[in-house]
């Protein structure tokens, strides 16, 4: 196995942990170590795909497990920051069928001998995605008292420490490139989808 699939598995098994630190250690530093957490796996996206590039270590291998890593670790993150009263449940239904849509066309395309990379948009909604949800772990924690304060309608939480300006602009952000990469995806890929067979 190569050194941009063992960072890419690297990924995945860094899930379990920070879901055991974010709900295990108590608040405020139970935030602040997941997100740390969280931010170091997110790093080895950028990581792994420089290294294949660079070092020409693309594989298929690669191209079906760095995605399914993502999403797997923006998926648990979306889960326990809606936990903790952070996303609106509304955001976290269409991230996740979203990257359900997109799971089945690959593997029909799979069934077909074809493996899809990931393409522009998805990676800038992946990108948007894992910033914004790093932003919501720490923000409430570090700014959240003096954002509450400002009063920003339909920006600002229930309390100081669900509050969160930045990371809740960069997850509506974050959900239009959803539904655009969604389209994008379907659209070029829709061959594979013949509902006549």
């Amino acid at each position: 196995m190569n050194t941009p699939n063992k960072l890419t598995l690297l990924r995945v098994l860094m899930i379990p942990v920070f879901m055991a630190v974010f709900l295990a250690v108590p608040a405020p530093w139970g935030s602040l170590l997941a997100a740390a957490v969280y931010g170091i796996a997110s790093a080895t996206d950028a990581i792994d795909g420089h290294l294949a590039r660079k070092n020409n270590q693309i594989t298929d291998f690669g191209k079906f497990l760095d995605p399914l890593a993502d999403k797997m670790l923006v998926i648990t993150a979306l889960v326990l920051l809606q936990h903790k009263g952070l996303i609106h449940p509304i955001i976290t239904v269409i991230i996740i069928a979203r990257e359900l849509m997109v799971t089945s066309i690959r593997l029909v395309a799979a069934g077909s001998g074809k493996v899809i990379a990931a393409g522009w948009w998805g990676k800038a909604k992946t990108v948007t995605q894992m910033i914004s949800t790093l932003l919501l772990m720490v923000e409430p924690v570090l700014l959240g008292e003096s954002e509450y304060r400002w009063g920003i309608p339909f920006l600002t939480g229930a309390a100081p420490e669900s509050t969160a300006v930045f990371g809740t602009v960069g997850m509506l952000a974050a959900t239009v490139l959803t539904l655009i990469s969604g389209a994008d995806y379907l659209i070029q890929n829709w061959k594979y989808l013949d509902y006549r067979k």
